[in-house]
């Protein structure tokens, strides 16, 4: 199920709010592990790193393929799942827990409402499989 307190993006990233205000979670979708196969690396960004919407950030490697990975939102990286060093499979097991990838702090909040809510998500989803 996609999770509704989560903002989705068209290349399947998903921007999870923390409670303290300007800071989110990021990862990618339910969908895109399943699309992806089992994951075998993980390469994230620099904590640090300044990053705007779109950016490419990191890749994400699959059994079948290589990835880009794109910034959902603006801001800056204040954390990487090191965990997935160790473990790139929790991508897959648990995409939006263990498996997150990185956390932001927003320089742009407005770009998060604007981002896709899990109904729209899941239709995007439908459509985008049906072809």
């Amino acid at each position: 199920m996609t999770p509704e307190d989560n903002r989705y993006a068209k290349s399947h990233e998903y921007v999870h709010p923390e409670a303290e205000g300007d800071l989110v979670v990021i990862g990618i979708t339910d969908y895109a592990q399943k699309e992806l196969g089992d994951v075998v690396f993980v390469e994230l960004p620099q904590v640090g790193a300044e990053l705007e919407l779109g950016d490419e950030f990191g890749s994400i490697e699959s059994v079948k393929a290589v990835s880009e990975l794109f910034s959902p939102v603006s801001g800056e990286v204040v954390e990487v799942n090191d965990a997935l060093n160790l473990k790139p499979e929790l991508v897959n097991t648990d995409p939006y827990g263990d498996g997150w990838m990185m956390k932001m702090r927003l320089s742009v909040p407005e770009e998060v409402e604007e981002m896709m809510t899990a109904e729209e998500y899941e239709e995007y989803v439908e459509k985008e499989s049906a072809h």
